[in-house]
């Protein structure tokens, strides 16, 4: 046995080698046809034992691998090898951050290897697009006319423009999510649509979408009107349920300026009235973001001084318990500081077991590790050497090479 751990040892470095000279997908595609020659065992080692060397390597490595040859890049892509790939627990969730440019240029940050790698996202146009993600799948809206909405793998650049929904142009806010299930692949799409009653600052009509991927078709199953709140642009899917925040537009002012809702995408029956489902935020935020770690609502939250509530002291992180907020974390003092602790609002997201929290006046990326507990900086990413006075935002996604919409 440790002599068939070191042969495999010395073909992975040999592989390493050959396809790690490349930071980017990009980059070795466009030498994808020179000849290859330092993997000089390739010639003489059957299927089963290339399979077996290539599933040791990380993501980025084995997507460049399927442009070495055409036998690598057969088995990469056979079924056997995306099975057991899909059922790899060692993945981790990748974070990709861009600019606010008009091109939406960016790096995606593998938390593994603790590197930065550039790639292009296929369909967006503008990094203030709305964008959901779950389980290898990101899905793009344009924040404008509502007109563009796609679903792609932006590993594998495989694309699927979906038909928009009807009259979600005339929104004022929109909330965009995605779920995916893993054993079928099929996927949900959920917008939920808020709009001021005209003449009413205090009524906003709500409205919730539905894009189911097998009848390729969008049900409207929830009409309503609120008083006082209105839907914003947060939202998520977590264990067949959609939850989204709400915003308190005056009038008996609450407690807390958010609120969350939640609507069950099976039964899709509020029993009565949504608001009814109204679950207070634990503290007074700046800001709340949702996000699904393994079918558990989490939310990190900027969390506001008691007489002044738009001034943040502090970011925690929540985890939902039926109706009951569990504290998780508090980002500690001197990660608050280097952060950027006057920043009210930021950027975060994340799957898995691993939080992502940026800002969005600097490149700087924050990763806090649920299972362990722990608080840590990411590699510092290049897009600050070459945008150096833009703003910054991301989003983080599973990175997969089995799935496509």
């Amino acid at each position: 046995m440790e002599g068939e751990t070191s042969w495999f040892s010395h073909c992975l470095d040999d592989i390493a080698r050959d396809i790690g000279e490349f930071d980017s997908f990009s980059e070795f595609s466009d030498e994808g046809n020179k000849e290859v020659t330092a993997v000089s065992v390739d010639s003489i080692l059957p299927d089963d034992l290339v399979e077996r060397i290539l599933a040791y390597l990380p993501i980025a490595s084995i997507f460049k691998a399927g442009c070495v040859c055409k036998r690598w890049h057969e088995i990469v892509s056979s079924k056997r090898f995306l099975w057991n790939f899909s059922h790899d627990l060692s993945q981790k969730p990748w974070y990709f951050m861009f600019t606010s440019s008009d091109e939406p240029i960016g790096y995606a940050y593998d938390p593994i290897l603790r590197k930065w790698y550039g790639i292009e996202l296929p369909c967006i146009q503008t990094s203030n697009w709305f964008i959901g993600s779950s389980c290898g799948l990101v899905c793009f809206m344009d924040n404008e006319s509502r007109s563009e909405l796609y679903v792609c793998n932006p590993i594998t650049k495989c694309c699927n423009k979906l038909e928009k929904p009807p009259g979600l142009k005339f929104s004022d806010y929109s909330a965009l999510a995605i779920s995916v299930n893993r054993m079928s692949h099929h996927y949900n799409v959920s917008v939920v649509k808020s709009k001021q009653v005209p003449g009413n600052f205090f009524q906003w009509d709500l409205s919730i979408h539905i894009y189911d991927s097998e009848t390729m078709m969008w049900l409207t199953p929830l009409t309503e009107v609120l008083t006082g709140w209105r839907a914003g642009d947060e939202s998520v899917i977590c264990d067949g349920v959609l939850y989204f925040l709400i915003y308190s537009t005056g009038g008996r002012l609450p407690d807390n300026r958010h609120g969350l809702i939640t609507y069950n995408l099976s039964s899709r029956s509020t029993n009565g009235l949504l608001i009814k489902s109204f679950i207070p935020v634990p503290c007074s935020l700046t800001c709340g973001r949702l996000m699904n770690l393994k079918e558990k609502l989490v939310m990190v939250g900027g969390i506001g001084k008691q007489d002044r509530p738009d001034i943040i002291k502090g970011i925690g992180i929540w985890v939902l318990n039926g109706k009951e907020w569990q504290e998780i974390a508090r980002m500690p003092h001197k990660f608050f500081q280097g952060f950027g602790e006057f920043d009210d609002v930021f950027a975060s997201s994340g799957t898995d077991d691993l939080i992502y929290i940026q800002s969005y006046g600097a490149p700087t990326l924050l990763v806090f590790d649920m299972s362990q507990k722990q608080w840590r900086w990411s590699q510092k990413c290049p897009v600050m050497k070459r945008f150096p006075l833009q703003l910054f935002t991301g989003f983080c996604f599973e990175p997969r090479i089995e799935i496509a919409p």
